[in-house]
């Protein structure tokens, strides 16, 4: 058994899980998430704060999973930079600056999921088994 297959669901816990628990804190911070939103320039708050507690919240669940993990972390790569310019680019404060990089850093790592997929211990991969099996007994009849 190669031991390097566990690498892929650990990298994908160790994205997967910070975003689950952003979406959730969220959750429990409507009103200062918000504001926060409506403070950024961002139109319609109650909108936006929907869609980032779903991408944060469901996207890290997925993504934890492993389930559509190419699809899933093309989509939260793209959130987090979007995040980092809208939410971190006060480059004169150095807390906005770590936030910043911090986002483009997990981004980068979601590409990295998304180049290479969900790796061996995920819901994708025990899905396209199926299929394979599901085709080889069609093709055997």
């Amino acid at each position: 058994m190669d031991s390097t297959r566990y690498l892929a669901f650990a990298g994908r816990l160790l994205i997967g899980l910070p975003l689950a628990m952003s979406g959730l804190g969220k959750l429990a911070a409507y009103g200062p998430t918000t504001a926060m939103i409506a403070a950024a320039g961002l139109p319609v708050p109650p909108l936006a704060f929907a869609v980032a507690v779903a991408l944060e919240l469901g996207g890290g669940l997925l993504l934890i999973a492993g389930y559509q993990a190419r699809l899933v972390a093309t989509v939260l790569a793209l959130f987090c930079l979007v995040t980092a310019f809208s939410f971190h680019s006060n480059f004169a404060d150095q807390n906005q600056m770590f936030h910043f990089l911090k986002n483009v850093m997990m981004a980068g790592g979601l590409l990295q999921i998304a180049g290479f997929g969900a790796g061996a211990i995920s819901l994708d991969n025990r899905l396209s088994r199926g299929r394979v099996a599901v085709a080889n007994a069609a093709v055997a009849r």
